[in-house]
């Protein structure tokens, strides 16, 4: 199973750690922890967020211990969403408004738990907010044409980040960085985005593959 759907397994915890790797010849701004308190930062973040209805847009997955990745990403909020790998791997990833369904080509088996256990969760949900209970916004930064929003689990904030990128201009969400306990880090980045279309609802189902030998 790749590291990817390893994360979002292990994601009954609202959220894991994210860290941020940036080159000091950067140029950046950094506001320290913010936490559970509106910025303009955040407003406009959740504000986007909320809006997202239909997404398609082309993927890159990088991971600290394998080979860079690419696929689709479907997503129809609230509650449905698809990560599609491109050849030759068969794994995918979809949630159908209920549960999530992770598929592992190499083993032609899939395991499933509910959306409100995983880390999908935050972003399919209804209602996203960025300051609740269970959120600390540890950081925010502008690095050059990028804001970066760093959060932490409230009550478990060893456990994991997960840091959201959005493009300034256009605004958008163009990229997320998860890094757990271990020190693995994985990021998604987004390319190619389309937003407001028709989306079949067949891409939201998990359809078991007719092929011998599957295990459920």
């Amino acid at each position: 199973m790749n590291n990817f759907i390893y994360h979002f397994i292990k994601g009954h915890i609202l959220f894991i750690l994210a860290g941020l790797c940036l080159l000091s010849s950067l140029s950046l701004a950094f506001t320290p922890a913010v936490a559970a308190t509106s910025t303009p930062e955040i407003i406009k973040a959740e504000k986007y967020m909320q809006s997202m209805g239909t997404v398609k847009a082309r993927f890159l997955q990088t991971t600290s211990s394998g080979p860079q990745l690419t696929g689709t990403f479907y997503l129809h909020r609230p509650g449905r969403l698809r990560f599609e790998y491109d050849p030759p791997l068969k794994d995918y990833i979809v949630a159908d408004g209920t549960f999530i369904y992770f598929y592992d080509g190499d083993i032609n088996e899939q395991r499933n738990a509910l959306i409100g256990q995983t880390l999908a969760d935050f972003i399919l949900r209804p209602n996203i907010s960025l300051t609740d209970e269970y959120i600390n916004v540890e950081r925010i930064m502008h690095v050059e044409d990028m804001l970066q929003i760093t959060l932490l689990q409230t009550d478990d904030p060893h456990s994991g980040s997960i840091t959201l990128g959005f493009e300034k201009e256009p605004f958008q969400l163009k990229k997320w960085r998860v890094v757990d306990a271990m020190g693995e880090i994985t990021e998604i980045e987004l390319f190619d985005i389309q937003t407001d279309m028709p989306l079949p609802r067949s891409l939201f189902t998990f359809i078991a593959p007719k092929t011998k030998g599957f295990n459920q």
